[in-house]
């Protein structure tokens, strides 16, 4: 059994790092720089070193004769980088490790590897995780979803390394929501702290932003259960509590008006859109999500989103 990492990341770096600490593992990279000779990821991962059996390499068709390939490309990029691959990804288990809804087609990252490598076996790992936590040997547990349960034993199986725990799961649609919508809600809870607005406006904004959470997810055939999980309400958690997390970062330099650097991928500001977009489609009832997606694009500022939610009509809760 052999594991290739198809993107050099900082979260594909890190599972690379813990999971060779188990077994050989190759890194792919489009562009290798000089981590090969450096034995570490200097951009991404400073001071994280590199296992012996950690191999990297720029050459795709030598990585993806491995028998599992971990996904970890953004979002945003997932469906281009499985078409420019096709040939060489055909037949492959394939694990999605991103996060986030397709801005073009409204799809989670299971139903675009559905899409467009048809032949291959699509899975999503996912939960509450930091690349640097990971990279360290730091415990981490993490949810595996695959429609196929067998082929989700295998993968749990040779995925679990020394500081990660995976726990399995069939509802390939739960986990994909829970692990995008928490990135939403952690731009508005991070968007509260630079604003001043408290703790108290936070814990509110984790707790009906769970429920939006909940919302889309019953109306999409989710477990709701999944929710309740790694991938739903530990993600969210994490997230929304830590400037660690670069959705929850963008979130306070909202909140505080001040600029983020345009060259950090922040998958939560593209899913905002995507969301908003099949809230209303379905009708659905998602005030925090669009009034994040006001905040992004500009049509609301920070007082006015607060004033929207406060004012809206009171009900059970």
């Amino acid at each position: 059994m052999s594991i290739s990492v198809l993107g050099a990341g900082a979260f594909g770096t890190a599972l690379a790092i813990s999971l060779a600490n188990t077994g050989p593992v190759t890194l792919w990279a489009r562009n290798l720089g000089n981590m090969a000779n450096a034995r570490k990821n200097t951009n991404r991962l400073p001071g994280c070193i590199f296992p012996d059996a950690l191999h990297v390499t720029d050459n795709m068709n030598k990585a993806c004769q491995a028998d599992i390939l971990l996904i970890a490309v953004p979002m945003q990029k997932l469906r281009g980088f499985l078409i420019e691959n096709a040939s060489d990804l055909s037949g492959k288990k394939l694990v999605a490790c991103c996060k986030g809804i397709e801005l073009s087609s409204g799809a989670g990252p299971v139903k675009v590897i559905e899409d467009t490598a048809t032949s291959a076996t699509p899975a999503i790992l996912t939960g509450p995780s930091f690349a640097a936590d990971i990279a360290r040997g730091l415990p981490t547990a993490l949810t595996l979803a695959c429609a196929d349960d067998d082929v989700g034993q295998y993968l749990q199986q040779y995925l679990t390394s020394q500081n990660i725990r995976i726990y399995r799961t069939t509802d390939t649609i739960g986990a994909e929501l829970g692990g995008a919508l928490k990135n939403v809600i952690a731009i508005a809870c991070g968007t509260a702290i630079g604003a001043g607005l408290g703790e108290s406006a936070r814990a509110a904004l984790m707790t009906r932003g769970y429920a939006e959470m909940q919302r889309l997810a019953a109306h999409l055939n989710a477990d709701p259960t999944t929710l309740s999980g790694l991938s739903g309400f530990g993600d969210l958690t994490l997230t929304c509590t830590s400037e660690q997390s670069r959705n929850y970062r963008l979130g306070l330099s909202l909140g505080k008006n001040t600029k983020f650097d345009p060259s950090t991928t922040v998958e939560g500001a593209a899913t905002a859109h995507a969301v908003n977009t099949l809230a209303k489609k379905a009708d659905l009832d998602m005030p925090i999500t669009a009034a994040v997606a006001g905040l992004l694009d500009n049509t609301l500022n920070v007082s006015d989103a607060m004033q929207l939610l406060l004012a809206r009509p009171l009900k059970e809760e």
